[in-house]
């Protein structure tokens, strides 16, 4: 099969090949449960840079080359003997994670912290033309929606999923809740918390494009990142910050930031990673701000959000590039180019 092969880290990111797309071997049925994606699309994903960047290499076991690309959707292609949820030809979306199923988290569903594979990250994905996972990642696709269409719901809305829907939970109608970072993780998040939530949308960005982005998606605000954000979000709240903050870039100024537009006894919720949490611990106690980390979401997580797509209720704005074309993905990413997600679709 064809795929995009990450065989070298570049931490500068400047080079102007970071994948290099070649001719690899098939995977193959090795266990009962496994399943052979036929891939519809795949999602490219600011984690995939960091993963160029080599930011995982002392996190995942990894040895290169290898293929990127955990954001995958496509339809079944082989099955292994005891797979009984799915059949040859169903369309699927893929959970990023292969637990295990024998662990107390799995068990609880919180697939995330149950072990097993995270193909993308630690094992091969889904820049390619096949991709193995397993029966219990799989949720399978209405015929409403198109695995090159829903791809990158997989990791960028299950983890604007997960993250807004905790937010909601604390919720009020008289609460504003403000998003950092609307354009590919946070423009899912407006959406997400317009559905579960009728507490006023605050969005923040430095980018016009993503901003229109997050109206477009139903932020009832809008406040560009130019250095005056946290006054203006202040005084959008009188004076007093938002009950929820989700921080989709976590880097640069965006945490000091996103802590200052949390008000006393909210809660900051950390999706995007790179820089520091930094408050005093005298800080925490006098605020009583609760600092929330989010990691992908949940299997439940994943068919609840197909549930709002399947209604039209979250809508994910994407732009399409040939897997022969990762790399100019990889380099509109990097540099700002792309309203939304982009998708390589082989």
């Amino acid at each position: 099969m064809k795929a995009a092969i990450l065989a070298e880290y570049d931490s500068t990111l400047s080079r102007p090949q970071f994948v290099s797309y070649q001719d690899v071997p098939d995977p193959k049925i090795t266990g009962g449960s496994d399943v052979i994606v036929r891939i519809g699309g795949a999602g490219v994903c600011r984690t995939d840079l960091h993963i160029v960047e080599g930011l995982w290499r002392d996190r995942v076991r990894i040895k290169l080359p290898y293929i990127m690309g955990h954001e995958n959707a496509g339809w079944v292609e082989a099955v292994g003997e005891s797979v009984q949820s799915v059949k040859v030809g169903d369309p699927v979306i893929c959970h990023p994670l292969l637990s295990r199923a024998d662990t107390l988290a799995a068990r609880r569903g919180n697939d995330m912290h149950a072990g097993g594979a995270f193909p993308g990250i630690d094992s091969n994905g889904g820049y390619a033309e096949f991709l193995k996972t397993s029966e219990r990642a799989l949720v399978k696709l209405p015929q409403t929606l198109a695995p090159k269409d829903v791809a990158p719901y997989a990791d960028a809305g299950l983890t604007a999923y997960h993250a807004a829907k905790k937010a909601a939970a604390i919720l009020t109608p008289a609460d504003c809740v403000v998003v950092i970072g609307v354009g590919g993780l946070g423009h899912i998040g407006v959406q997400v918390l317009k559905a579960l939530s009728a507490a006023t949308i605050i969005a923040v960005d430095r980018s016009e494009v993503a901003l229109n982005l997050a109206s477009e998606s139903g932020a009832d605000r809008v406040v560009k990142a130019d250095g005056g954000e946290v006054d203006q979000v202040l005084a959008l709240t009188d004076g007093l910050g938002a009950q929820a903050v989700i921080d989709f870039v976590g880097e640069g100024d965006s945490v000091k930031n996103g802590l200052q537009m949390t008000r006393n006894a909210g809660c900051y919720y950390i999706v995007g990673y790179g820089g520091k949490v930094e408050i005093s611990t005298m800080d925490m106690i006098v605020s009583e701000k609760s600092i929330v980390g989010n990691l992908v979401g949940t299997y439940p997580d994943l068919v609840e959000l197909m549930a709002l797509a399947n209604r039209g209720l979250v809508k994910l704005a994407t732009q399409e590039y040939r897997l022969a074309d990762a790399n100019l993905a990889l380099h509109d990413l990097k540099n700002g180019r792309i309203k939304g997600r982009a998708v390589l679709i082989p």
